[in-house]
């Protein structure tokens, strides 16, 4: 079905991202792969090609687009590359708007070009070693010390971990408010006390710097706060639909990628003297995987629009989130499953694909917290 959602001017930065994506990405990508680590110049490049901060109003060296659909464009087509490790997804639409919506007029002037231009590089710490979807956990805390706050604590699974020159910590401020005695404090690289743990060994994504952190007495000055005092609540939860819209996004695109590179397969692997896609079963496995993406790409489309109008609400990313990653999921466990033994050796787009993509279903809140924001909503 032809999509509805994209005009002609979404359609050219399209070219543009698969562009920027044949030039400045899969051709190192590999390399980056075996370092666990992309280059910083990548993320420079990206920057120069006006690919970081679409939201962020040109006064500070942005796109000025509030128009999600870009967003949409750029994880559809990182994702077709199998481009996980640079994570500008997590850049633009998770921290962006907490640095757009939340700073002050000193904090954008000082931390927007540069994160505009790639030259700072961001990320948010929120999970903790006892404490993930759970921010009453949290145990991370900083002491009002005046001019500044003493931070103490450790992070971990932090995307960007080691590359980040700016990281949004959520800390606890007042220990006795619970989830609503969290502020959001800004660590920038330099800070003592600020160090970071080893690039953390993962299954997938391998080229996506993923760390742990600590901070020993940071001192965090008062102008670092970012939001409002004890808020850090209701900010995390203002933004992450959008959040989980991205994770969306990247995961039905995943789902019809795979789809497609599988049609291709059986097209041409041959089993008893003839093409697998003559094998009944094998059809009815390609049928039924791109009817589930069809009605699924219906629903994130009509999401990616009403979130683009600034009408989508929780429930609905939420149902999108769960839905695509999972399908995701399972799209990929079939899809190697057709490939043989072919689509368990690394090399193969459906092997990296597997693993890449299983962390969908985890991060940005898990499927069973999705289903209970659902349940919630329909049953109090």
């Amino acid at each position: 079905m032809k999509r509805q959602i994209f005009t002609e001017d979404h359609e050219a930065f399209r070219g543009i991202v698969r562009t920027f994506l044949a030039k400045e990405v899969t051709p190192h990508y590999e390399q980056w792969e075996k370092d666990g680590i992309v280059s910083r110049d990548a993320w420079r490049a990206a920057g120069k090609q006006g690919l970081l901060g679409l939201d962020v109003p040109e006064e500070y060296g942005g796109g000025g687009q509030h128009d999600f659909r870009y967003s949409a464009v750029l994880a559809e087509e990182f994702t077709r590359a199998g481009a996980a490790g640079l994570a500008v997804g997590l850049h633009n639409d998770i921290i962006g708007p907490y640095l757009t919506t939340l700073g002050t007029e000193e904090q954008k002037r000082r931390w927007l070009p540069g994160f505009c231009s790639g030259e700072i590089i961001t990320a948010i710490a929120m999970t903790e070693p006892g404490a993930g979807s759970d921010l009453q956990g949290i145990r991370t805390h900083a002491e009002d010390a005046g001019d500044h706050w003493i931070l103490n604590g450790s992070k971990t699974f932090i995307s960007n971990g080691i590359l980040a020159d700016l990281v949004i910590v959520v800390a606890k401020t007042t220990p006795e408010g619970g989830a609503h005695g969290l502020s959001l404090l800004v660590v920038e690289r330099g800070m003592e006390g600020f160090e970071r743990g080893r690039n953390l060994d993962k299954i997938g994504q391998k080229s996506q710097d993923t760390a742990e952190l600590f901070f020993h007495d940071v001192r965090v000055p008062k102008e670092n706060l970012l939001g409002e005092l004890n808020g850090a609540f209701g900010h995390l939860m203002t933004h992450l639909a959008q959040e989980r819209m991205g994770i969306a996004v990247a995961g039905i695109a995943g789902a019809e990628h795979l789809l497609e590179i599988t049609s291709q397969y059986v097209k041409e692997r041959e089993a008893f003297g003839r093409p697998l896609a003559k094998l009944q079963h094998i059809r009815f496995e390609i049928a039924e995987m791109a009817t589930e993406c069809a009605v699924t790409r219906a629903f994130l489309d009509r999401c990616i629009a009403d979130h683009s109008a600034g009408e989508l609400d929780a429930v609905h990313a939420s149902m999108a989130k769960w839905w695509a990653t999972e399908l995701h999921k399972r799209v990929a466990d079939r899809c190697l499953q057709l490939h043989g033994g072919y689509g368990y050796m690394a090399e193969y787009r459906v092997a990296r694909a597997f693993t890449d993509g299983r962390i969908q279903t985890i991060y940005g809140g898990t499927t069973e917290i999705m289903k209970e924001i659902i349940g919630r909503s329909l049953l109090g």
